[in-house]
């Protein structure tokens, strides 16, 4: 990890985010010596679509496997799936 000061920021930004992401550097930035911000390399950005998507998959494999063990009425999966349209 790299210690790099707001004005060395300034003047080497690209240079500094090709580091980040070809060799996946971290590197902190600091002001007067005291650590503000942080560069990091993301491996994979999502949509919040993608996000949601993936959240409601596990939403209903949990309603099934609650609804092994459910016996009331509505079933797990139309409770988790009602609650869904609510929102």
């Amino acid at each position: 990890m790299s210690l790099v000061g707001i004005r060395e920021l300034k003047t080497n930004a690209s240079e500094l985010v090709r580091r980040v992401r070809e060799q996946g550097e971290i590197i902190d930035i600091t002001y007067y010596g005291e650590v503000v911000a942080r560069l990091v390399p993301v491996k994979e950005i999502k949509t919040r679509d993608e996000e949601l998507s993936e959240l409601w998959a596990e939403m209903d494999r949990l309603a099934q496997e609650v609804s092994m063990q459910w016996s009331g009425s509505p079933s797990a999966v139309d409770a988790v799936r009602e609650g869904r349209r609510e929102l």
